[in-house]
């Protein structure tokens, strides 16, 4: 029996007895009810219930987290959160950082805390174009579920009570507290398509310590295997299936034996394999009036993803007339190893080895004065290696080259101390004025390590160079800040809050920022609240400060820090923060017991924005044969984009494959303050539990409509219409959903759905193809002509409902058992469609796309949906609780 088949037939057996217990009558457990959990984010006053808060807050419990099929705090809150979207898959570096974003703004525009204290940022940099580019946001990944009581997640601008970053919002992770118990999860499953294996184990565990102290901890580990897409590589194989006829005679014969195996499918594509072994503790001691308490993690993560093919005449050399070795894509009698039968997939793996420290005291002095003190050290460090791949140029000079790089490393480390100072004072209204105060102390530093010599030579080994000796370097900043609160209600029925903060970077200067936050209620079934305040994000220090070449089997886009040579000869220059103007109004409405239902308005204003430039090109691939296509418009500080890409690179002294110079795709990109932004939306949530006579059932349904909109492009033509659709598009405008969960004695059920309206991008098919495409046919451009002088297609991801199910049974009071599946019907984003003049009969037969997106991969889907390219997703769990 295959392993496919024993996870399936192991799914089988449990959904039929499960299926079978369904009968039997137990007595309901009450579930918590999440609005009226009391909340610590959003305010200093203390005792605030979630249904009472003056901002909009989301509060998700444990149990809710318990029910989600991957062990991921990424996917979890996805699926439960409307306003949050987690990134599914990445390439090259942003595969082992994936991110998440509230409010279709950037990862790094939300806050996230662990226990109400700042959690420290990736040292991995997303730089890849898209949605998540720019990302350096911490790691919620590296929070094991089991971990955490609660999550608090306040959806509205918060700069002004927490510092920088809380733009769109803040994620505040509230770990568990436990003086005894715990419960062992053991968690199985993998795509319909047998692809993506995933184990996980995890235990939770809560300890007394003496009489007035408790130690909670979770182990967790989790492995996954590769995900895949396509059907074969165009290098190879024409989109009709026959062999590209565009390669020497002597090397036919390899490429026409590769394709009878179809040796080139399911190559690349997906998500990476990856191991994630961690552990988290939460810890506290009452020593009666002085509490001493600590958390904190220690992690260890080794990623290796597969990278684009390399084509089987790529690594190959020979003697020319004065007999001195050169590369050659028509002799394969001196190839390595055995790429000329097959080609190369190299590899990126990073080994990150990431630990946490919290401690701190609270307490209180005399006549009601609270105070926490508290110091949080972190330091994230990946490795990056580049792993069965090449070094052509070596290989080509010498005849040998190691398939293994080390390429470099990248370290952030973060210290954070702060003291946070409370007390109420009766001012003769019917409740406590709250007053708090306090100041924080935040060092960081940020580091890009070289890579090793040979990582170094020319172009380095294929798909990821090592990090230059100009890439390398460390950068350091403090910030210093201080904050001023103030929460009272004039009368029982209004709450007003005040919030006021300075903070002072030492590498860009100063800012002040301020909040208002205000709920009245009318009565007990309806309530208005509103907001109104200035924020800030600094610069990452990983934005400020990274540097690379980001190459494909026939492209490479360098990466230049803004500072540097390079970035100031196509014109950008140093960072600045990004400032921002947040409102927001909505209505608290209950109008029956029970049915709890909230309706909040945003207007998010953002000045001096931190984008990606995108890619500006110089020149554009053809095929391997032909020579590329020089961009020659629009012009850019009077240059061409050819010239100005070109001059960038000279500028930056990197070496690139010589074959990418001669034939390949060329571009660069940097970050820059190029945009004001304008971002609106109304976000909805409902609640609703339903006590039945042989069970209860729990509805909740949750809705956002998004929309962002670049007000103002300070960069001119440097700032590109894909760029600016990348902000304004890359996301869902509304997002949707709706979730039932079922309980009767034993049995449970969940049920949830989320809909995701079109996702657009900007395509550009084959070079060839939108000047008029080879062959007697004629050609037909895409049809969108933009102001970069260059004509697109607009690539739609089409609207789809995600359904996700799951059925769990108690074998006995300490034992339970779930299967489920995430994307139950295997929703996959659309193959992108054919250019229009495609005709099999005079197509090209040299490898050249048909794809409106010029896809090198015959029928992979769009990579740009917001519910990634693997599709359907079955699991089964055992949770052993004591």
């Amino acid at each position: 029996m295959t392993r496919l088949s024993a996870l399936k037939l192991s799914l089988v057996l449990a959904s039929s007895w499960s299926a079978c217990a369904m009968a039997q009558d137990m007595p309901q457990e009450p579930q918590a009810d999440e609005g009226a959990a009391i909340i610590v984010t959003g305010t200093r006053a203390v005792g605030v219930e979630a249904a009472e808060s003056a901002a909009p807050i989301q509060v998700i419990g444990e149990e809710a987290l318990t029910r989600i099929g991957q062990p991921n705090l990424n996917q979890a809150l996805t699926q439960l959160t409307p306003s949050f979207q987690a990134q599914t898959q990445g390439t090259d570096m942003a595969s082992f950082s994936l991110s998440a974003r509230l409010r279709g703004l950037s990862p790094n525009h939300t806050l996230v805390m662990v226990n109400g204290k700042r959690r420290h940022g990736n040292s991995i940099l997303q730089v890849i174009n898209g949605a998540f580019g720019g990302s350096a946001a911490p790691s919620i990944d590296l929070i094991p579920p089991d971990m955490v009581k609660r999550i608090e997640i306040l959806q509205d601008g918060a700069a002004a009570q927490y510092g920088s970053d809380a733009i769109a919002g803040v994620i505040n992770i509230i770990l568990k507290d436990e003086r005894e118990g715990g419960a062992i999860r053991l968690n199985a499953g993998e795509y319909y398509d047998g692809e993506g294996t995933t184990y996980s184990a995890s235990g939770n565990f809560g300890m007394p310590l003496g009489e007035d102290g408790f130690l909670d901890i979770s182990l967790f580990h989790r492995r996954n295997d590769y995900t895949t897409v396509g059907d074969g590589q165009m290098s190879v194989k024409n989109y009709n299936g026959t062999t590209v006829t565009n390669v020497s005679a002597a090397f036919k014969p390899f490429l026409d034996a590769c394709n009878a195996v179809n040796c080139t499918a399911n190559v690349n594509g997906g998500q990476p394999k990856s191991k994630l072994t961690l552990g988290f503790y939460n810890m506290g001691y009452d020593f009666g009036g002085v509490e001493l308490y600590s958390f904190g993690d220690i992690s260890y993560r080794h990623g290796d993803a597969l990278q684009g093919y390399r084509h089987p005449t790529r690594l190959c050399r020979t003697q020319n007339a004065q007999g001195v070795w050169v590369a050659t894509t028509t002799d394969p009698t001196n190839c390595f190893g055995t790429s000329r039968q097959t080609g190369l997939i190299p590899h990126i793996e990073v080994k990150q080895n990431e630990f946490s420290f919290t401690g701190g005291l609270k307490g209180e002095l005399g006549d009601g004065w609270n105070w926490d003190l508290a110091a949080s050290y972190s330091e994230d460090v990946a490795k990056v290696y580049t792993t069965h791949s090449v070094n052509a140029s070596l290989f080509v000079n010498t005849g040998q080259s190691p398939s293994d790089f080390y390429d470099g490393k990248f370290q952030f480390n973060q210290y954070v101390g702060t003291l946070d100072i409370r007390k109420e004072f009766d001012v003769g209204f019917d409740d406590p004025l709250t007053l708090a105060f306090g100041v924080e102390y935040r060092r960081e530093s940020y580091e890009i390590g070289q890579g090793d010599p040979l990582s170094l030579y020319i172009e380095g080994g294929q798909s990821f160079p090592g990090y230059a000796a100009s890439d390398a370097g460390t950068t350091r900043r403090n910030a210093k800040s201080i904050y001023v609160d103030v929460a009272f209600n004039p009368v029982p029925e209004w709450t007003v809050d005040l919030a006021g903060r300075y903070e002072d970077y030492s590498d860009f200067g100063d800012t002040q920022i301020g909040k208002l936050t205000t709920r009245y209620d009318f009565s007990d079934a309806f309530a208005l609240r509103a907001t109104a305040s200035t924020g800030f994000r600094a610069p990452s220090l990983q934005e400020s400060g990274y540097s690379s070449t980001n190459v494909g089997p026939t492209s490479a886009t360098l990466q230049l820090a803004p500072s540097s040579p390079g970035s100031a000869s196509a014109g950008f220059g140093a960072l600045g923060p990004e400032k921002s103007v947040n409102l927001s109004a909505g209505l608290v409405f209950r109008p029956v017991p029970k049915l709890a239902i909230t309706l909040d308005g945003y207007y998010i204003k953002i000045k001096d924005r931190i984008v990606s430039s995108g890619t500006i090109t110089g020149q554009r691939f053809n095929s391997l044969t032909t020579p590329p296509t020089r961009v020659l418009t629009p012009l850019i500080n009077g240059l061409t984009p050819y010239d100005l890409v070109r001059a960038a690179i000279a500028a930056s002294g990197k070496a690139l494959d010589p074959t990418v110079l001669s034939n390949g795709a060329l571009g660069i990109q940097t970050f820059t303050n190029g945009i004001d932004t304008v971002t609106k939306g109304i976000e909805f949530a409902a609640r609703y539990p339903v006590q039945l006579d042989f069970g209860k059932l729990d509805l909740t349904v949750g809705a956002n409509y998004n929309v962002t909109k670049v007000t103002k492009n300070k960069l001119g033509t440097l700032f590109s219409p894909t760029s600016e659709q990348t902000i304004e598009a890359a996301s869902p405008k509304f997002k949707g959903n709706f979730n039932a969960t079922f309980t009767s004695g034993r049995f449970g059920a969940n049920a949830r759905v989320n809909y995701y309206s079109s996702v657009f991008q900007y395509s550009q098919p084959n070079a060839a193809c939108s000047a008029g495409c080879q062959g007697p046919g004629s050609g037909l451009p895409a049809p969108i002509l933009l102001s970069n002088g260059q004509s697109y297609y607009n690539a739609e991801v089409k609207p789809a409902a995600i359904v996700d199910l799951e059925l769990d049974y108690d074998i006995t009071d300490f034992a339970n058992i779930a299967i489920g599946a995430n994307n139950l019907f295997d929703k996959k984003p659309e193959i992108p469609p054919l250019v229009a003049n495609y005709n099999p009969a005079t197509w090209p037969t040299n490898g050249s796309s048909p794809y409106i997106n010029n896809s090198g991969t015959i029928n992979a889907p769009y990579g740009h949906g917001a519910y990634g390219t693997n599709g359907g997703y079955y699991y089964a769990r055992a949770t052993i609780k004591f």
